[in-house]
């Protein structure tokens, strides 16, 4: 159905009218601007802030392209356009999508829908006049063509009632042909050529009067694009089956010079008045860039744009159909995953251009170290998938050596400088055992954690019975339940007395202690979940869970505890005292939830302080300035303590328990004790006994002169009620 969208604009339409726009759109400063920009050009423009509203308005003839903003308050942008297509009173009016929404999906989607173009937010003035332009331009003349086509119908019907009408129209016919922006060919009855119009001509590379009476055939060579074959000319086919007939979807024509033009067309037979086959008539379009584009978004959607390899969608089906090759085979497929090392170093310190280019040149290295037809992949950040097919598990393993070994020789020179990298490799056998995506993905990914877990810039091989995976397994369901106590506030604080034991004045001193709850509400221990926090980066949320909590409930706290000379202590990891926006954050809060800095204090484990000395020593003396304590948790561990512990500004020294526990029966024990003792007041630092678990103990460390105790000898840890 053709609708004249003309016939109700008013006779005062100033000179300069353009068109009729309408916009759509709920933010009313996108409306503003886009209904003045396109009113000072001379388009007539109405808008609409709802899908509904829009429906209603686009029902209006005089609307000839729409303006479409994919988020609205009651429906979609998609929705509206697919309801608008699908009424013949709006199904011609061009759609153009305007959304923030820039991903290649997105378009993909709103082409779907029936859009016919695509302007991403926030978006250019002359961008928009020109595609505004461009395709009213083609509405019209699409209209046109519509009108000119149904105007050549009604004219070879009039031909066929009247044979004398046909020859004092085909002057009228031969002009129509003539202005439209399609090809057209005519043929009488024996498939000769009787008309070519200038469209014909330039496609074709033939001028009319070179073929008047020549077999189509000869001027009008058409192959199929992906076979190279010849395609049946559609004329022939129209003439001999006396119908209407269309060309195959991939036809490319061949013009007189050799350039190629891939076309859509169709053909159809002209009848006389008395029905009798006279000619043919054929219709056809270059549309080499429609099929560039949609080319373009099909090679988009299923590769990487960064490295030119296919992404991770593709390559998952590339699995999918390997693991499928299988079960009923006995070929063996591999799966490589790989992990680049010190690939965020090189982008924190070279910038992500820096890392970019780096992703460009590996993905060249692996190409270049591959053997075959092998499927490489970029499956997101610096990770790469690897499918070897018709691979067994050796072959695969000396593959993922050859490539480990290519990478680390490899330089990366950025700016002068020269950088060294590795790659991480997990290798998981593609076999009659392998029984999904999602179980294959998971091994692959276990065992390259493995390999980074072993010291990074190695190969692992996964197996079923093997000990490391299964404790990584463990860690991971452990990780998936700390994330949900985190998301669902599963944590509770507990806190543990710490006493003095000499005849220094009484100071209040409590230990913040952290517990999880399952999904039973039962306690889970730190010694538990603690370690598989910090290997899968989890811990500083905790930290920050645990800071939070205490700070903001630290007023409701029973008044009995609250005293000027109190402290509380609180444990932090290795990775929260590396991290500086932690550190900002931390002392945020103190002024945030007015928590008297002198009555918090912060303990750090001897071994994380030594493992980032200068980052910790930064960390204590930033909090020390406003007033916090700090004790050096698990003193003696590490066995390499002295020659940090002068240069670390704590207030306090807590020795490891695995020394206090054994005092009684273990001299060396007790010797260590006493020398760590005597070392911390040498340097005017109080001390604190862990473990002490009955009054023997508690009794022989008074005899050495150690400043508190902790432990179920002691007190007990309670959980904490904060008071309303």
């Amino acid at each position: 159905m053709i609708v004249d969208r003309t016939s109700d604009r008013s006779s005062d339409v100033p000179t300069n009218y353009r068109g009729n726009v309408l916009i759509v759109d709920d933010l009313p400063d996108n409306l503003r601007l886009l209904r003045d920009t396109l009113r000072a050009e001379g388009y007539k423009v109405r808008s609409a802030i709802t899908g509904a509203l829009a429906l209603r308005a686009a029902q209006s003839p005089s609307t000839e392209l729409i303006l479409l903003d994919i988020k609205l308050p009651d429906m979609d942008g998609y929705e509206v356009c697919r309801q608008l297509k699908s009424d013949e009173r709006t199904a011609d009016i061009p759609i153009i999508f305007l959304s923030a929404l820039n991903e290649t999906f997105n378009k993909v989607q709103g082409l779907a829908a029936g859009g016919v173009d695509y302007i991403a937010k926030p978006f250019q003035v002359e961008e928009v006049l020109a595609r505004v332009e461009t395709h009213l331009t083609i509405g019209r003349l699409q209209q046109k063509l519509q009108k000119q086509n149904l105007r050549l119908l009604r004219e070879i019907e009039e031909r066929q009632r009247l044979e004398e009408s046909l020859f004092a129209e085909k002057e009228l016919a031969q002009v129509t042909l003539e202005s439209i922006g399609d090809a057209v060919i005519t043929t009488d009855a024996e498939g000769n050529v009787r008309y070519f119009n200038p469209i014909a001509e330039r496609l074709t590379g033939w001028k009319a009067h070179e073929v008047q009476g020549v077999t189509l055939s000869t001027v009008f060579l058409i192959v199929d694009s992906v076979t190279g074959e010849p395609v049946e000319n559609p004329i022939n086919k129209a003439l001999l089956e006396q119908r209407i007939v269309s060309l195959p979807h991939n036809t490319i024509l061949i013009a007189h010079d050799g350039t190629e033009y891939p076309i859509a067309d169709s053909a159809a037979p002209i009848r006389d008045r008395k029905g009798q086959i006279i000619g043919a008539v054929m219709v056809f379009h270059d549309v080499t860039e429609s099929r560039y584009l949609s080319r373009q978004l099909s090679w988009e959607a299923s590769h990487d744009a960064l490295t030119g390899l296919i992404n991770r969608r593709r390559f998952e089906q590339h699995l999918v159909d390997a693991i499928a090759s299988v079960e009923d085979s006995n070929q063996q497929h591999a799966l490589c995953y790989l992990d680049l090392d010190q690939f965020k170093v090189i982008n924190d310190t070279a910038g992500h251009i820096a890392g970019d280019e780096l992703l460009r040149q590996i993905t060249t290295l692996l190409q270049k170290g591959l053997p075959g037809n092998d499927t490489l992949a970029r499956l997101g950040g610096d990770e790469f998938g690897l499918l070897l097919t018709q691979c067994p598990l050796s072959q695969a393993t000396q593959i993922a050596e050859n490539l480990k070994d290519l990478v680390h020789q490899f330089r990366f020179i950025w700016n002068g400088n020269t950088f060294i990298i590795g790659v991480s490799i997990g290798v998981v056998a593609i076999d009659h055992t392998t029984q999904n995506l999602m179980e294959l993905l998971g091994a692959a990914d276990a065992a390259c954690y493995a390999a980074k877990a072993r010291g990074r810039n190695c190969v692992h091989i996964y197996r079923l019975d093997d000990g490391e995976l299964i404790k990584q397994r463990g860690e991971r369901q452990l990780i998936s339940k700390i994330s949900r106590a985190l998301e669902t506030n599963s944590f509770c604080l507990y806190y543990q007395k710490i006493v003095s034991i000499t005849s220094k004045p009484l100071v209040e001193h409590y230990e913040i202690l952290l517990r999880m709850l399952d999904e039973d509400g039962k306690i889970v221990s730190p010694n538990e979940f603690i370690p598989a926090a910090e290997r899968y980066g989890l811990i500083t949320e905790i930290d920050c869970w645990v800071i939070e909590t205490f700070f903001s409930n630290y007023h409701k706290l029973p008044e009995k505890n609250v005293l000027s000379q109190g402290l509380y202590t609180i444990n932090l990891s290795g990775a929260s005292i590396s991290n500086n926006q932690f550190l900002r954050l931390l002392i945020e809060q103190f002024s945030r939830y007015q928590v008297p800095p002198q009555a918090i204090g912060f303990e750090i484990t001897e071994t994380a302080a030594i493992a980032n000395f200068e980052q910790a020593r930064y960390f204590i003396s930033e909090l020390k300035k406003i007033g916090c304590r700090f004790a050096l948790d698990d003193f003696g561990s590490g066995l390499s303590s002295f020659a940090y512990l002068l240069n670390l500004p704590v207030d306090y020294l807590k020795i490891d328990g695995a020394f206090v526990k054994n005092i009684n029966h273990n001299l060396i024990s007790q010797a260590l004790v006493e020398g760590f003792n005597r070392i911390a007041h040498a340097m005017n630092l109080e001390t604190i006994a862990e473990f002490v678990e009955d009054e023997t103990i508690l009794e022989k460390l008074r005899e050495i002169g150690v400043d508190y105790a902790q432990g179920y000898g002691i007190a007990r840890p309670v959980p904490i009620n904060f008071n309303r």
